[in-house]
């Protein structure tokens, strides 16, 4: 089955699945986005600290600084959820875990090739 979007473009196919609006391929394949790739957001300083401002007194682990692309950074989110058993999310380049798991999170970023800093109180 194929279903066409108002411009009339492909944007899927049975035989690859999913298709790219702008060129035309399928996503796995798709030239436009290794174009327009996001830079990385971080500057390679791994920053861990723990944050309850603005989050009625609840505290979160932020991670800040990782000089990985947005998709890259999602996965480790996961992964660092994963590991602390937490929920939490991926804004504006910083994964937020929700508690205080700052040595876990440190612990799992060293185990992944990462040099964690802890900073503030």
């Amino acid at each position: 089955m194929t279903k066409n979007s108002s411009k009339g473009g492909l944007v899927y196919s049975t035989e690859v699945g999913r298709m790219c609006p702008a060129c035309g391929q399928a996503l796995a394949a798709c030239v436009c986005k290794s174009q327009t790739r996001a830079a990385a957001i971080g500057d390679g300083v791994v920053q861990v600290s723990r944050q309850t401002k603005g989050r009625g007194g609840k505290s979160v682990t932020v991670v800040k600084g990782l000089a990985l692309d947005p998709l890259a950074l999602a996965v480790l989110g996961k992964t660092l959820r994963a590991a602390c058993g937490s929920g939490g999310t991926v804004k504006d380049g910083a994964i937020e875990v929700q508690g205080d798991h700052c040595d876990m999170v440190m612990a799992a970023l060293t185990k992944l090739g990462h040099s964690p800093k802890r900073v503030g109180g």
